[in-house]
């Protein structure tokens, strides 16, 4: 009996360190919050799958008006190409959407009425095969819209909305719920989007300027409630990875007790900028990217056409050509981002083939080229270009720099660094090093054949010196 007393004891006092390296208990202050540090997962991941997919995505046209930012704000909304917002759209009654939803579905069709369709064609959905997609292609993460701006859920919510009483607006299937598990199973993050700002629910006047989508964002202590409970019901349900909101949040919502409660529940997750408050892991600036190194995480995203949902109006003209899909990555992994790069599912699930050729063409780059992406960190620079114009991007990786070629120039010069003569350069994807010679202030490399049409990497260890420009 002593003797067992006296493992029971030594037991005890070897979990004693263990359990003192434990993080504290974060509490709701901004003081505890601001103490969690954005997890070397998110770092490293570069690249993550955004899924719109909701009820918008039974009608799924939109005017191909344009990429948002080069579109005049002054017409956006009157001829919004994003699909999701279809049932703003359909209530501004001068807009294209609303004359294509008269002619096709009847002025009498309401919005919700397409979630007969919708839960009816998600039966088909397989989940493991967009998981098993999302991993070939080098995904780390993966991001659905849990609930978009027309207040419809893709989980069987518990909570009940006060303005529909007796409408269930939530999908029966829990898509949220199969596609994390799914997700998991392919050794892939999870992270939940959620329209904490905009629900259509709440607010009927339909957005037509920039300055309402704020002015719209409902303050009442009800919609609060309602979000508060939403987040919670999420985060004890399925555990995201990511808190992705959007627009904003009501200044009411119990916010601080509701990141707390999310770090507490899952201390690796991450929280982005989109609630309003002076508090995130990561920013996420929308079709852009900046234009230099952050010290800061950050995290673009964008549709591979002008809309996230699906929008069956697109063709290859409005979609992002595989060449520009792949130096965009590359230029926003160069300055400490990630790429959130959305796909709009049809209702059954199915993928359009022009959004498989992007994801597909960007898989096959990444098999080959992946090792300069994933797990890298930026570099003293992120950006040269050479004589004769092709621009070049630098990621570091260890004790190696990684130098990609956005073009096929005459010479392979990298511009303005300095190598030791024990460098080794290699063209990563082949077996081998390269010749090279230091010509001034550049490195010449010889003899290097890229494969394939796309960009290709240069892998140089040791780490070279960075020549400053005269």
């Amino acid at each position: 009996m002593r003797f067992a007393r006296a493992v029971s004891l030594l037991l005890l006092c070897a979990a004693l360190p263990s359990l003192a390296q434990q993080p504290a208990p974060y509490v709701a202050t901004w003081e505890s919050l601001r103490d969690h540090k954005v997890p070397q997962w998110f770092q490293d991941a570069k690249l993550g799958i955004f899924i719109h997919w909701g009820l918008y995505s039974v009608p799924a046209w939109a005017p191909p008006t344009g990429e948002l930012g080069q579109v005049d704000w002054n017409v956006w909304f009157h001829r919004n190409p994003y699909a999701e917002w279809y049932l703003n759209s359909m209530r501004l009654k001068d807009s294209p959407t609303w004359d294509h939803h008269v002619k096709t579905y009847g002025a009498s069709f309401d919005y919700y009425q397409f979630a007969a369709e919708f839960n009816r064609e998600n039966q088909k959905w397989n989940p493991q095969q967009w998981a098993q997609l999302f991993r070939d292609i080098g995904a780390r993460y993966v991001v659905l819209t849990s609930k978009h701006h027309d207040g419809f859920t893709l989980w069987p919510s518990e909570v009940p909305n006060p303005k529909r009483p007796g409408q269930r607006l939530t999908a029966e299937r829990d898509l949220v719920g199969d596609l994390t598990r799914a997700v998991r199973a392919e050794g892939l993050r999870m992270g939940l989007y959620y329209s904490g700002g905009l629900d259509w629910t709440f607010e009927p006047n339909p957005i037509a300027l920039r300055p309402e989508v704020r002015s719209t964002v409902p303050q009442t202590a009800e919609y609060a409630a309602y979000t508060d409970a939403h987040w919670r019901e999420l985060i004890d349900r399925y555990r995201p990875s990511l808190m992705w909101n959007d627009i904003s949040y009501p200044r009411t919502g119990r916010i601080l007790d509701l990141f707390a409660h999310y770090y507490n529940t899952v201390p690796e997750g991450v929280i982005n900028n989109r609630f309003g408050l002076p508090w995130a892991d990561f920013t996420t600036p929308e079709y852009s990217r900046y234009d230099h190194i952050t010290e800061d995480k950050w995290e673009t995203c964008r549709g591979l056409g002008f809309s996230f949902g699906y929008n069956r109006v697109e063709g290859p003209e409005h979609v992002i050509a595989s060449d520009k899909l792949i130096e965009l990555l590359v230029d926003i992994v160069s300055k400490n981002g990630n790429l959130l790069l959305n796909i709009g599912p049809a209702p059954d699930g199915t993928i359009s083939a022009i959004q498989l050729d992007r994801l597909h063409a960007l898989g096959q780059w990444l098999k080959v080229n992946g090792e300069g992406i994933f797990g890298s960190r930026p570099w003293v620079r992120f950006s040269a270009r050479t004589s004769d114009g092709v621009d070049v991007r630098f990621t570091r990786k260890g004790d190696a720099v990684y130098a990609f070629f956005f073009g096929r120039p005459k010479e392979i010069v990298i511009p303005n660094i300095s190598a030791d003569s024990g460098t080794r350069i290699e063209l990563v994807g082949a077996p081998g090093p390269l010749k090279w010679t230091q010509k001034g202030r550049d490195v010449v490399v010889i003899g290097a054949r890229p494969a394939g049409p796309y960009a290709f990497a240069l892998k140089i260890a040791p780490l070279p010196y960075q020549l400053a420009k005269e």
